[in-house]
C-alpha cells in the first residue's frame, strides 16, 4: 500500500485506527470508476468529527465498496465561531457564496430571506453538497452546517446579543473607516474574536426598516466594505478575508 494520497474523500462515517468505511454507490463510482482507483490504493478521509484519516481501499465494486482507516494524518481542526448570513442571489453566485464560505472558515452558514430578497426558497441539501466539496477540494477536515433558508427578522427575533453582527451595509460604500479601519480604530476595546456572524444582503439592498432594526441592535455594527458598491458574492469574499485576517485563524 502506498503511504501517500492525493484523493480526499467526506464519510458521513466513524474514523480511527483500524474503522471499516462503506462507500455508498456514488463515492464507490467516483473512486473506482472516475479515479480508477483499485485494492490497496490510499485515499484520505474526514467526516467533519474525527480529523483526517489515510486509508487504504479494501473492496472496489461499481456499485458499493469498503476502505480501512489506517493512521490519522491531522487531527479536526475548528474553524473560529463566525457565522456568514447572506441573502440568497442567482444559483450560480449563491453556490459560489456557499463554496468560499466553506473554504474560508465559516462556521455556519445562513441564507436569509429579507425584504428584497429574490429568491423564496433553496436547496439546501444541495448547498450543503457543496460545502462537502469545497471542504474536500480545499483541504479542511471541518464541513460547515448550511441552514434551511429563513426569514432575517425571525432570525433577529430570538438572536444572542452575545454574538455580535458585521452589518456589511451597501448604503455606507465610501464611508469612513471602512472594514480595516474598524478592526484597527476601536480604541481602547478593540473587537475580539468572540461568537461573531457577517450580514451581507440581497442585490436590491437592505429596506429602510431592516437598517433601523440593525442599528438599534447593540451587538450589530453597520459597516462599509470600501468605496465602491460590492456584488454580495465579492462582498461576502472580502468581509470573510478581512475577518480573518483580523480576527480570526489567518492572524
Amino acid at each position: 500500500m502506498n503511504s501517500t494520497a492525493k484523493i480526499r474523500l467526506y464519510v458521513d462515517h466513524p474514523l480511527g485506527e483500524g474503522q471499516c468505511v462503506p462507500l455508498d454507490r456514488d463515492q464507490a463510482h467516483y473512486l473506482f470508476g472516475v479515479m480508477r482507483q483499485g485494492a490497496g490504493d490510499p485515499v484520505l478521509l474526514f467526516n467533519g468529527r474525527d480529523g483526517e484519516w489515510l486509508a487504504h481501499v479494501t473492496q472496489a465494486g461499481k456499485r458499493a465498496g469498503e476502505l480501512a482507516c489506517d493512521t490519522q494524518t491531522r487531527p479536526l481542526q475548528m474553524p473560529p465561531d463566525l457565522w456568514l448570513m447572506f441573502a440568497p442571489i442567482k444559483k450560480a453566485r449563491t453556490d459560489f457564496i456557499v463554496e468560499k464560505a466553506a473554504e474560508l472558515g465559516a462556521a455556519r452558514i445562513l441564507p436569509v430571506q429579507t425584504a428584497f430578497t429574490n429568491a423564496e426558497r433553496i436547496r439546501q441539501d444541495r448547498l450543503q453538497a457543496h460545502a462537502v466539496e469545497a471542504a474536500e477540494q480545499c483541504g479542511g477536515t471541518f464541513v460547515p452546517e448550511v441552514c434551511d433558508l429563513q426569514r432575517l427578522d425571525r432570525l433577529l427575533d430570538g438572536w444572542d446579543g452575545a454574538r455580535r453582527i458585521l452589518f456589511c451595509d451597501e448604503g455606507l460604500a465610501g464611508a469612513s473607516p471602512a472594514l480595516p479601519g474598524f478592526f484597527r480604530d476601536e480604541g481602547a476595546a478593540p473587537p475580539d474574536s468572540g461568537p461573531w456572524a457577517i450580514l451581507i444582503g440581497p442585490e436590491g439592498g437592505f429596506s429602510d426598516a431592516e437598517r433601523a432594526r440593525l442599528r438599534d441592535m447593540r451587538c450589530a455594527r453597520a459597516i462599509s466594505l470600501g468605496p465602491r458598491i460590492l456584488r454580495a458574492d465579492t462582498a461576502a469574499v472580502a468581509a470573510l478575508t478581512l475577518w480573518q485576517l483580523a480576527l480570526g485563524d489567518w492572524r
